[in-house]
């Protein structure tokens, strides 16, 4: 044990490097975090562009997470919630699918609507209990099962699974073949169920915003390139080395790896494709989750974020959120495409939207073969005075994130004898 206060150094200002000097300022310890771009929050960032609020990428906060039920004041952030559902687009209509705990006056819309069968609805009930006692996965004799085999013990009906929970959970995980753990999925599912899903009335990035506040002036540092570390130490872009008694490695698992000096294997890259679109009213009014549960087309999901956060939109606009099915690249066609495809779900109104931006994330989440249940109760200490923390070391999620960033800081005050 060393009783010696240390000085933490921290690459990287995503939320899981926000929430472990949070941590770490709150037991009286000094950090410096040194960060690469121009802004805090990593992924969770927001951008006004022309009085719109755009957060990189379609994002939404899940208030049932339990670590960020723990980090986060929800209240100051002025959530801005979703209805508890899901409009999805078939047979040339849409039809509702809600959380009847939680709406019960859409009972008989969701029971009759073609979306899978009446047994299928009530086995959502029975899964929904499971997830809330955290036993989703209780019968799967292998937590790394992945979630289409979850659903399928639950014997959903392939019409349940193709219109709803493939549309829904391809977006959620970024991947068509629903093989994420089922110990994700049960974390992720039981969020949904526990909470509610919102907006932050600042756009996305007011979490990093919330998470920074308390730090001390000049304890982030932006535009600081760590161009490889030795031990507790770090070289910057800029030539500078700085030196420490703890280095704490806060980034995607990419540059973590390339910092350290290790090979990084490829992996299956789970990037998402945003349309942002001004438009003069909501072609759907609410605050819905709209999914494609035809099976084909360019268009996943589609959202109108100022129907949930009117802040997200000058007064009298609406901003509409459009996610393809497919990783490709931005360009004028693809926005003509989707432009096509939303002219059979709106009619000609499509025609007057005005399109605002692209984002194209390439590493919008850790690859899956990196997320391992066995991570969470690995120690952030790599090497001495160094640790590792990140979405990727626990689920995934923005949860996992804030939950590794506590983690890579108590297990300082650990070593420190300062817990």
């Amino acid at each position: 044990m060393k009783h010696s206060t240390p000085h933490v150094r921290i690459i990287g200002a995503g939320l899981a490097g926000l929430a472990c000097a949070r941590r770490l300022t709150q037991s009286g310890l000094t950090c410096t975090i040194l960060e690469a771009s121009d802004g805090i929050g990593g992924r969770i960032r927001t951008d006004r562009v022309e009085g719109f609020q755009l957060d990189r990428g379609f994002q939404i906060l899940l208030t049932g997470y339990p670590e960020a039920r723990k980090t986060l004041n929800y209240p100051a952030l002025n959530l801005r919630p979703f209805h508890p559902g899901a409009l999805i687009r078939y047979a040339n209509r849409f039809h509702l699918m809600s959380d009847l705990f939680r709406r019960p006056q859409d009972l008989i819309q969701t029971l009759v609507s073609p979306i899978g069968s009446l047994t299928d609805k009530v086995r959502l009930l029975r899964m929904r209990r499971d997830a809330l006692r955290q036993h989703l996965c209780f019968e799967m004799s292998d937590p790394a099962r992945p979630t289409h085999e979850v659903l399928q013990m639950y014997q959903f009906s392939d019409a349940m699974v193709m219109r709803f929970f493939h549309p829904f959970l391809s977006g959620v995980f970024l991947e068509t073949g629903l093989t994420t753990p089922c110990w994700i999925f049960g974390l992720v599912w039981g969020a949904f169920c526990r909470g509610a899903t919102a907006l932050p009335q600042d756009g996305m990035g007011a979490i990093a915003q919330q998470l920074a506040a308390p730090l001390p002036s000049g304890t982030i540092r932006l535009n600081q390139t760590v161009q490889h570390i030795q031990g507790s130490s770090v070289v910057l872009e800029s030539g500078e080395q700085l030196t420490g008694d703890v280095l704490v490695v806060a980034t995607d698992h990419a540059t973590a790896a390339r910092l350290r000096g290790e090979h990084v294997a490829s992996s299956s890259v789970r990037g998402s494709m945003t349309l942002y679109f001004d438009a003069p009213a909501p072609p759907q009014p609410g605050p819905w989750l709209i999914l494609n549960g035809e099976g084909t087309g360019l268009v996943r999901t589609l959202c109108v974020l100022s129907e949930a956060a009117p802040s997200y939109a000058p007064p009298g606009r609406a901003l509409i959120s459009v996610t393809t099915t497919e990783q490709i690249e931005a360009h004028d066609d693809l926005v003509l495409a989707v432009r096509l495809f939303l002219q059979s779900w709106f009619g000609s109104q499509v025609n007057g939207w005005r399109h605002l931006r692209t984002d194209h994330i390439y590493h919008a989440l850790p690859p899956i073969d990196l997320l391992s249940p066995v991570n969470r109760t690995a120690s952030p200490r790599v090497a001495a005075g160094l640790y590792l923390c990140g979405d990727y070391r626990e689920s995934g999620t923005l949860d996992g994130a804030l939950l590794s960033g506590r983690k890579a800081a108590e297990a300082i005050l650990s070593d420190y004898d300062l817990s």
